[in-house]
């Protein structure tokens, strides 16, 4: 998932995004609402987190030029201020939930996990597919009942497809949500951690097919009469 982060005051904005890469996220950093708004013009993302302190156009306004604009990603906004009438007027002007600094890493995380969940029309934290199942507030996996290993890059691909299921991912989107600016990642690489995943779901019986000039699809592998995988 991409998220873009708006924040002017660089250590808590480093610190930030530092937590967010760790829990798996690719994140974009600008420090202003015009720097955002750019942002926005030649990219996407899966939601933004906005502070309400920004020089410039100040997040709230920011807020509301977004849903002006008819995006409908998730809006995190960060405040200083713990007034209800902030708050209220944030909630107002379009934003999804906020945050009153300060706060604790796990429950930002989980705060970014509802707002995903909802944006994907997903009401658990557990995403499931046949034998397999993601708890992505434990960061755990299990295919089968059985703890499954996987890495950074593997989670953020499998997570997106399980989101997607039983619908295929695009694999444009599926490269989009997993780059940022900072460090590119090339359609071969997808490929990469695709047949990884592959490997490691196809003998619990579950596919993953690649849909020829579109993207791939979490698919339950037909079974034979001696109850083998085909």
């Amino acid at each position: 998932m991409r998220l873009l982060l708006v924040e002017d005051d660089v250590m808590v904005a480093s610190g930030m995004k530092l937590g967010l890469c760790d829990a798996g996220y690719s994140v974009d950093w600008v420090g202003s609402g015009e720097r955002a708004e750019q942002a926005l013009d030649k990219d996407s993302f899966d939601l933004a987190i906005v502070d309400i302190g920004l020089p410039g156009i100040d997040g709230l306004e920011l807020t509301r030029r977004l849903r002006a604009r008819a995006l409908t990603m998730p809006v995190l906004i960060l405040t200083a201020r713990d007034a209800l009438q902030d708050r209220v007027q944030g909630l107002d002007l379009g934003a999804d939930d906020y945050m009153v600094k300060p706060f604790e890493l796990p429950e930002l995380l989980a705060r970014l996990r509802a707002l995903l969940r909802r944006s994907q029309a997903a009401t658990s934290a557990v995403l499931g597919f046949g034998p397999l199942e993601m708890d992505t507030a434990q960061r755990r996996v299990s295919l089968a009942g059985q703890p499954m290993e996987l890495g950074p890059r593997e989670w953020s691909v499998l997570e997106y497809l399980l989101l997607q299921a039983p619908k295929p991912a695009a694999k444009d989107k599926l490269l989009h949500a997993l780059t940022g600016w900072d460090k590119e990642i090339t359609p071969n690489a997808i490929e990469v951690y695709v047949s990884r995943l592959r490997g490691k779901l196809e003998p619990a019986g579950v596919a993953l097919r690649a849909i020829r000039g579109f993207g791939y699809r979490l698919e339950m592998l037909a079974r034979t009469d001696d109850g083998q995988a085909d």
